[in-house]
């Protein structure tokens, strides 16, 4: 009725018709993905920066309208499945120090709970490039 399409003008409809379905603007879903970690090691001088595989992506996640008072409420995170682990021998580390570091590579990938044992599972954490020394 007067030039409105459900509410909105002609120019209006014209204009949601023209952007990109809901699709366009999903989320990588968790999976492995390649990416720079920088390895360093106690008593070495510097780090190292290796590319492996990282898990990485979105996990669907809830947010219950009635809360409970102590009910625990898990939210799933990208977390590793199956790893295998390489191991580095990082530069110029002084004689007596062990120059060996040992990291993972992600070979699988999936939602669940976030383990403190091996994951960071805090909400900001550093990033995996991340080096306390100079490189």
């Amino acid at each position: 009725k007067n030039g409105q399409i459900a509410g909105l003008t002609k120019q209006s409809a014209a204009y949601f018709h023209h952007l990109p379905s809901s699709g366009a603007f999903q989320l990588p879903s968790c999976q492995p993905i390649k990416h720079m970690v920088s390895l360093e090691k106690r008593g070495c001088p510097r780090c190292h920066s290796v590319e492996t595989t990282i898990c990485s992506g979105h996990c669907p996640t809830k947010d219950p309208v009635a809360k409970v008072l102590f009910h625990k409420l898990f939210q799933h995170v990208c977390v590793y499945g199956e790893v295998y682990y390489k191991t580095f021998q990082i530069p110029d580390c002084p004689p007596g120090i062990d120059p060996t570091v040992v990291y993972p590579v992600a070979l699988s990938c999936h939602c669940g709970r976030c383990n403190m044992n091996t994951s960071d599972c805090t909400s900001h954490s550093l990033r995996p490039d991340f080096c306390t020394r100079w490189r």
